[in-house]
């Protein structure tokens, strides 16, 4: 890859002094892989955890994973307009402190509540690298070369759910459910040393904007009052919270209810690595078909797979052997439409946003993530040693966002 890109100028990092692209996009790949694995990692641990803390109500240890998500939404709002005001290294540098102590505060945690909290502070800091990160690489690279930078750096990404179960298991094994923070914080550290002894800072103080109440306030009326972005806020809110909701639910569903717990992380990688090929379809096919047309046919395909998943449910037509095949089909399909619809709808979100990217890209994220964990929690805490509801959960959700797309009118 060249360290120049072809379309550079004044917006394009002109005059900013930057890493060779191959050392780039392997930092940046490092920082959205540690906020992913925060979440995968954890999933292997959550029956010692609940043995340990809530023996009498083990459901409430899939919160763990609700609460680092509803912290990291709840960052998100402030994250992006932070790095505009101080910085893309001070913020990510930042996030990354908060993240850290987080971790300290779970690995010491001696009750459910205690570790609920931790775990918020922690998804608060990864708000930082998660959203900031994106900023970064749009102060250096534009057009093409901006989408081929992401694009490398999104690959690296995927994979990381396909490892991050297995990873967790090994340290689980070796240390205990508590080792696994203590990862978290070697790993903070690594990516922090890294953006701060290599990374040059991208944003100028010539070129930073005061962070304000009344900036803030104007941006949020400007973009919930267009009701384009509304709607597609609320259909990625409903795409985050089913997804979540699975994922809070996936540990617990291939141990108790299929018998898979021993080889759960090879199930959960084979399911993550099948799952990250509707990215790579999307990309394809984006340019032929549009952005809403994709994500309407997802949401309907959803919809259906759903729909007939629960009438086999219900009417137990299936036989024995064929329902852990039909339940795992069924729950990669969940994360594959993911795949499909959540770059397109970001981008028709932020279609008008364009003078005010940035705050528009951290509501929008902000507003998404934190409602989604007002569906994932109580479809988690709902399991009742079947998947039912969650089948339920998915299907309602997927043909409410399947309903609203076809009402929506942007194009791309």
């Amino acid at each position: 890859m060249s360290d120049t890109p072809p379309e550079s100028g004044p917006d394009a990092g002109a005059g900013i002094r930057r890493l060779p692209m191959p050392e780039f996009v392997a930092m940046l790949a490092t920082l959205f892989a540690i906020i992913a694995f925060s979440i995968d990692a954890m999933l292997p641990a959550l029956p010692q955890i609940a043995a340990e803390l809530v023996p009498n109500d083990v459901n409430r240890a899939q919160l763990i994973l609700t609460s680092f998500v509803l912290g990291m939404g709840v960052g998100t709002l402030f994250a992006g307009p932070i790095s505009d005001a101080t910085g893309r290294k001070i913020a990510i540098t930042g996030g990354f402190a908060l993240y850290i102590i987080g971790a300290v505060l779970a690995w010491r945690a001696q009750s459910i509540e205690m570790l609920l909290l931790a775990r918020f502070l922690q998804g608060l800091g990864a708000a930082g690298p998660r959203i900031v990160s994106l900023a970064l690489i749009r102060d250096l690279y534009q057009g093409r070369e901006m989408a081929r930078v992401t694009s490398f750096v999104m690959m690296i990404f995927i994979l990381i759910p396909a490892v991050a179960p297995s990873i967790g298991a090994v340290v689980i094994a070796v240390t205990g459910w508590r080792g696994i923070f203590g990862a978290f914080i070697v790993f903070g550290l690594i990516g922090v040393l890294w953006l701060n002894l290599r990374q040059p800072e991208t944003l100028p103080p010539a070129k930073r904007r005061p962070l304000t109440v009344v900036s803030l306030a104007a941006a949020a009326r400007e973009v919930l009052a267009d009701r384009e972005v509304r709607v597609y806020t609320v259909v990625m809110t409903l795409g985050f919270g089913q997804m979540f909701a699975v994922l809070s639910s996936a540990q617990q569903l291939f141990s108790e209810t299929y018998g898979r717990g021993d080889s759960f992380p090879l199930w959960f990688a084979a399911m993550a690595l099948l799952a990250g090929t509707g990215s790579i379809l999307n990309a394809k096919l984006v340019v032929r078909l549009g952005m809403r047309r994709i994500a309407v046919m997802a949401y309907m395909m959803q919809t259906l797979v759903s729909a007939v998943m629960l009438g086999l449910a219900l009417t137990g037509a299936l036989p024995a052997w064929a329902e852990f095949p039909a339940f795992f089909f069924w729950v990669t399909s969940v994360f594959f439409m993911a795949g499909i619809t959540f770059g397109n709808l970001n981008a028709l979100a932020l279609q008008r946003m364009g003078h005010i990217a940035g705050m528009a890209a951290s509501i929008v994220a902000a507003v998404s993530t934190i409602l989604a964990v007002v569906i994932a929690a109580p479809l988690g805490l709902m399991f009742d040693g079947t998947a039912m509801p969650l089948i339920v959960g998915v299907l309602v959700c997927s043909a409410i966002a399947w309903v609203l797309m076809r009402r929506t009118v942007t194009t791309g």
